[in-house]
Parts: structure tokens; sequence; C-alpha cells
């Protein structure tokens, strides 16, 4: 069964979404937590084998890992449903990058502990200061042109424009990118895109491991949620890995 977090769209009984609160961060602190993530992504050993051409040896840091935003949302998602909902956004990404740092070593839980104690103590103090010339380089370099996955397709794609198809419904993994409420649901093919995507991680048993095509499916809201729940005429549209899909004839 896949955990609650992955993606609330679709399930019933959450009442309206309302957003009220227009403003990115809500504290200041969030700001850092956001910057941390960037140049953890600006830094990751990953951007090797992405299209921009990244001269990571030259790059003066210690940080010798893969991070990206399936990385971040791995730490979030894997959490207690629960405990998952009590938090903020900004706090699961503050727990979630704190645990990477504790799991690789480059800090130790006494240690982050004594730092947390101390600024809980004196908000005011000072944070350290290493100047790096090199990595905000490298950082300004990633915002502008980032870690695109789209290359040369493996193989043919399995499946082409107007083609039915269903959803899979794979075992529950750490980090999706399949919708819950998509699965096993009939869709057809709107659009193929071109080449192929990669995701940079593999996420196990849910089929997300290397250069993959990409395409766009369309649903009927009916054929989702039943009639009596749906709009007229109503068609949702998602982009879907093809190992999510499934031939029509298999079913």
């Amino acid at each position: 069964m896949m955990r609650l977090q992955h993606y609330l769209g679709g399930l019933e009984n959450l009442g309206p979404v309302n957003f009220f609160e227009k403003k990115v961060f809500m504290a200041e602190w969030e700001k850092r937590i956001f910057g941390i993530h960037t140049v953890m992504m600006a830094e990751s050993v990953h951007l090797d084998k992405s299209l921009p051409k990244y001269p990571l040896s030259e790059v003066p840091t210690t940080f010798k890992d893969t991070w990206t935003w399936a990385s971040l949302r791995i730490g979030a998602e894997n959490m207690q449903p629960f405990e998952y909902f009590k938090y903020r956004y900004y706090e699961k990404w503050l727990m979630g990058i704190s645990q990477f740092f504790i799991d690789r070593g480059y800090v130790t839980v006494k240690e982050l502990a004594t730092l947390t104690e101390h600024y809980r103590a004196h908000p005011d103090s000072s944070l350290p200061e290493q100047p790096n010339p090199a990595l905000k380089e490298q950082v300004v370099r990633y915002l502008h042109h980032g870690d695109s996955g789209l290359r040369e397709p493996v193989n043919l794609g399995r499946f082409a424009l107007g083609d039915t198809v269903y959803v899979a419904d794979p075992e529950a993994a750490d980090h999706t990118r399949l919708p819950g409420f998509l699965r096993n649901k009939k869709g057809t093919v709107a659009e193929v895109y071109p080449g192929a995507f990669e995701y940079f991680v593999s996420t196990g048993p849910d089929g997300l491991d290397g250069p993959q095509h990409v395409y766009c499916v369309s649903f009927l809201a009916s054929d989702i949620w039943g009639p009596d729940k749906s709009e007229p005429n109503t068609v949702i549209y998602a982009d879907l890995f093809e190992a999510y899909l499934k031939p029509a004839h298999s079913m």
C-alpha cells in the first residue's frame, strides 16, 4: 500500500484546500534551509552525468554524495504519516537534510545537538563563515543551467500517440513520482515527449532507474473517481514515466 503522504491529490474527505498565505517563506531560517538544499544540489556528484558540463573536480568541497530533489523528498516521505502532517513544510526539509548529514557522517548526533542547544540559547550568535568563491560560482552556474536529465533514448518507446494504456501499481517505495489516485486507471497517450529523461536516482521497486521515455496521458475524470463524483467532460492530464504504464492488452 502506498504511503498516504506520497500524493494527496484526488483523495476523498480531506476537505477543501485553501491557500490564504502568499508568502514563499514564513520565517528567515526557511530561506537558509532552501539555500543549503540548493548548494547541496549544485555540488552533488550526480552532476557528472548531467548534460551541462560542470567542473566538479575543481570545486573545493568536502561534499561527496548525490543530492537531488528526490533525495529531499525521500527523507520527508519516509516519515510516519502522522509525524509528516504534524510539521511545516521547511521543518520537514530541515529534518531530512539533518538526518542525511548524520547518516553520511558529515556531523554526529552529539555535535548537532550541541550546536542546536547553543543557537537556541544564543539566537543572535554569528554563524561560521567560510568564504568559498569557487563553490559560489558553481552554485550560480547550477541555478542558470540546472541538471537536465534529457538525453538520447536507450530504446524505442513502447507507446504511441492515441494508445490506450493502464497505470501500473508497483510496490510502494520510499519515494515515487506516480500519483496514487492514478494507479490501475485507464488513460490515453496524449503526447509523446521526444528523447528520454533520467531521474538520477533509483526508486527501487517503484521502477525509476536510468533514462526513460515520458508520456502525457489523459484520463476521464469519471474513469478515476466515477461519474457520480466527477464533473461531466472533465479530463485529467498527467506526465508519466514509461515504467508507470502498461499496454491495454496486458490487462
